[in-house]
């Protein structure tokens, strides 16, 4: 599944091609996702400027603003095997390609026509309109992100929050860092990576974590998430960037996906269980 990086490196690669150009046409192949893609989304976004790309969490925000000034705009969520890549128009159509925006240019000189081409295998991505209420920049106020809780690479995520939300939890740790409610982006594989790095194992419970060990966990999650960020992302299976190309941090990763294969810091044999259905791999050793 993409995870906060692949999510960011989408984002960054599609801003520069996309913003301040015109969605001429929408057309939709399968409004059959994780959620019916909303019938009147054609409708409602064709004409509109694209005024910026954000991420929240996993997902992809389309800032829209229609002929009136009023603003309107997307979330875009990529599921298990989702990508938004941008193409040439005309690029013929593949299977699992459900939803394209053909864009204009920016009128500011002749330009390609091109497409933010939308592909998901397993459709368990979704598309989701913003309400008037929620597009004028209060995208706080969707349902699907309201809960949320903060960026793991912003001033409100440190080793002090941490400690504070796990006071009294008996939840293995790793599921704590992936509760979504304590904070956003931190999937599987960075929390294996995280947790690795700053020398806590996995299944020790959240609440009997001390703030000095928060303080490296915290820092070890901003760490290895943005060096993912600027490695374009972690490619497993299915996840290509904006640009169509894969991203490499897999590389780099210390325990996921190495289990019986030699620990990177002692050499001793590293160990998998399943947490929460989740593959866990740790260092007996390094991690306690």
């Amino acid at each position: 599944m993409p995870e906060l990086p692949e999510v960011e490196t989408t984002r960054r690669g599609l801003e520069p091609h996309v913003t301040g150009r015109v969605i001429e046409h929408v057309e939709i192949r399968d409004y059959r996702l994780r959620w019916p893609i909303p019938t009147t989304l054609a409708d409602t976004v064709t004409g509109t400027v694209i005024t910026g790309l954000r991420r929240r969490a996993k997902y992809l925000i389309i800032d829209l603003q229609r002929q009136d000034g009023s603003y309107t705009g997307l979330i875009v969520h990529l599921g298990m095997s989702g990508s938004l890549k941008i193409c040439p128009a005309g690029t013929p159509v593949k299977k699992h390609d459900h939803v394209d925006l053909a864009l204009g240019n920016r009128g500011d000189g002749p330009e390609e026509a091109i497409v933010m081409r939308y592909n998901d295998p397993r459709r368990f991505g979704s598309w989701h309109l913003l309400g008037p209420e929620e597009a004028d920049l209060q995208e706080s106020s969707h349902w699907l992100l309201k809960a949320l809780g903060p960026e793991p690479l912003s001033d409100a995520f440190d080793g002090e929050y941490l400690y504070r939300r796990s006071r009294g939890l008996r939840t293995a740790v790793k599921s704590f860092l992936m509760n979504q409610d304590v904070v956003v982006g931190v999937g599987n594989i960075y929390a294996n990576e995280a947790l690795f790095q700053a020398g806590i194992l996995p299944t020790r419970k959240a609440g009997l974590i001390s703030a000095v060990r928060y303080d490296r966990l915290a820092e070890a999650i901003k760490h290895r998430l943005q060096r993912s960020i600027e490695q374009g992302g972690t490619t497993l299976r299915d996840f290509v960037g904006g640009d169509g190309k894969p991203g490499y941090f897999q590389q780099s990763l210390q325990v996921y996906g190495r289990a019986g294969l030699a620990c990177p810091a002692c050499s001793a044999i590293l160990e998998d269980i399943r947490l929460n259905q989740r593959t866990t791999v740790f260092c007996r050793q390094c991690q306690r």
